[in-house]
């Protein structure tokens, strides 16, 4: 299934509306003409596990994987969308201000994320719960900076899981710079950079390209192409499928079934291996779907069809897994009872945890900004002390 054109969903959600057709220019007509990049390239696609649940081979990626680290990919992708699934209701309670879903994309979360070592560093955008999961970080210290009572939860080097970045791209730079200096210390690791199809307009991520392959940056480029960056498809990002964007650096590019969890982790393990000995940067392009709104700001039918989304829904990353573990007798169904008891044991957890969560000190925004002090903030910590005082008074009055 090809993701639809612009014109097509107009089309679509046009209603029976008339209108007199106009004859396009060559150059119109040419542009229009011009296949999506949904559309282009489909037998580049890596994929390892069809839709169907079926296992296939690639040439270049081979994996092999036993019975207990199958069901433990399972197992990272059923809780992290129990995760989600509980954050998301905890913001439309007024729990949280505001939440980034990954629905539908934990396949190319979990699958990047487990093929990583210890030693080995990732710099995340907001939506990369899987990967946070996969590195040891506490879902419910992701929630704070949502919740508005912390600047992020956790330390980034307990577990070489950078804080979350809310600047659309800007981590691509960080993690060049971070790889660059790996490269330069000796070290046997490799760096990691998570960005959407929208962020790979961004001129931060334009440099990112430029610097880690004039430098042969161990670095990994893994963009999750959910087909929609806010309200904007793709096609209107790219007119070439993202991954070939690598080319025109200097590095090699793959695109990869983003809702195939093996796949994913073949393409990633093999392109960090790359990076680790010293050939330079890799783009990968997961190709998947944002089943849910961009944020729970967004309402996502204004602008893509039902039609869509029920595509992609036959394309589900977990059931697509879970098909083929019951059909080579890899999980049976207490295993299947015993995650599903577990999810709903982490989403009580999370539930709990958030709503217990202290509220920060007024002032406390004013700390650790600069090391030794600052004079601009010493003057907006007073004018803020002032203000909130301004409160009490009228209360006594």
């Amino acid at each position: 299934m090809t993701v639809e054109s612009t014109a097509a969903r107009k089309t679509t959600r046009g209603g029976g509306k008339r209108t007199t057709a106009k004859k396009a220019s060559p150059a119109k007509a040419k542009a229009a003409a011009a296949p999506a990049p949904a559309e282009a390239e489909q037998d580049q696609l890596v994929q390892l596990l069809t839709p169907e649940g079926k296992r296939v081979e690639h040439p270049e990626y081979a994996i092999d994987l036993s019975d207990e680290e199958l069901r433990g990919l399972y197992r990272d992708m059923v809780l992290t969308r129990r995760f989600d699934a509980e954050a998301t209701t905890l913001q439309r309670q007024g729990e949280l201000g505001l939440w980034a879903s990954l629905l539908g994309q934990e396949a190319a979360q979990i699958g990047s994320g487990r093929a990583l070592r210890d030693d080995d560093y990732v710099f995340p955008t907001y939506r990369e719960h899987g990967v946070a999961w996969c590195r040891g970080v506490d879902p419910t210290n992701l929630l704070g900076m949502f919740r508005g009572v912390n600047n992020g939860g956790w330390d980034p080097n307990s577990n070489n899981f950078h804080l979350y970045t809310i600047v659309i791209g800007s981590q691509t730079l960080h993690a060049t710079g971070y790889a660059m200096g790996v490269q330069k210390d000796g070290a046997d690791s490799a760096v990691i950079a998570y960005f959407g199809d929208g962020a790979s307009s961004q001129g931060d991520v334009a440099e990112s390209f430029t610097f880690s392959a004039v430098y042969n940056a161990p670095v990994v480029f893994f963009c999750q192409n959910n087909q929609w960056a806010i309200s904007e498809p793709t096609e209107k990002q790219t007119r070439v499928p993202l991954y070939q964007r690598a080319r025109g650096y200097g590095f090699p590019g793959v695109r990869v079934d983003g809702n195939d969890v093996l796949a994913c982790l073949a393409v990633t393990r093999a392109a960090l291996e790359r990076a680790r000995a010293g050939e330079g940067p890799t783009l990968v392009e997961a190709f998947t779907y944002r089943m849910g709104a961009h944020t729970t700001s967004d309402d996502p039918t204004r602008y893509r069809a039902d039609e869509e989304r029920e595509a992609w829904e036959a394309k589900d990353p977990i059931l697509r897994l879970r098909t083929y573990l019951e059909a080579e007798n890899i999980a049976d169904q207490a295993f299947l009872d015993g995650i599903e008891a577990e999810s709903e044991a982490l989403g009580k957890r999370v539930r709990s945890a958030v709503r217990a969560m202290p509220d920060p000190e007024l002032m406390a925004i004013f700390e650790n900004i600069y090391a030794d002090g600052h004079a601009l903030v010493d003057e907006e910590r007073a004018q803020f002390a002032a203000y909130q005082a301004s409160f009490a008074d009228a209360e006594e009055n």
